[in-house]
Order: structure tokens, then sequence, then C-alpha cells
């Protein structure tokens, strides 16, 4: 019965809102690629384009996030060196 819980739109729709409630809580952008992933593999489910294999399903949430994440990396790189100085503060006159 678990293994087929997975092949139904609504249960990824809901994993992909608990990552993103996780996300939120969390500090870093550690589970934002996992819940665009399962996003993904709500909208894929939910339009019937992957079959019912629990294997399957799962590698193609893997990969899904995978490219979710390399995405993310690359529209948001990270920036590596750059030290930011203040020279004044909000409460000086």
């Amino acid at each position: 019965m678990l293994m087929e819980a997975w092949t139904l739109w609504w249960v990824w729709l809901v994993m992909a809102a608990i990552l993103g409630l996780a996300e939120m809580l969390l500090p870093g952008f550690v589970l934002l690629g996992f819940a665009i992933g399962a996003l993904i593999m709500a909208a894929v489910t939910g339009l019937g384009i992957f079959g019912a294999s629990f294997a399957g399903t799962v590698l193609v949430y893997a990969c899904a996030s995978v490219a979710a994440w390399w995405g993310l990396n690359k529209y948001f790189p990270k920036e590596r060196g750059h030290v930011r100085r203040w020279d004044s503060d909000i409460n000086d006159n």
C-alpha cells in the first residue's frame, strides 16, 4: 500500500509543501532542490507521464532534485571571497 501512494500526485505535492516549509525554518538552501524535485514529480504523476514503478519514481525524483539543485546553484551563485564591511550604522545620526 505504501508503494502505491508514491504514484499519487497529491502525495508529492504534500511532500513538496513539507520540504518547502522545512526550508523556511532551517538555515541554508539545503532542502529547496528536494522541494522543487517533489513539485516536478507532482506534475509528472498528475499528468500521467510516468508509470507506477516505485524504483523508477524515486529515480526520476532524485534526478529532478539534482537538476533543480544544480539550476539553483547556477542561477544564484555563492559569492566567495567577498567580505561585507559596514562603514556606518543605521542608528548613527
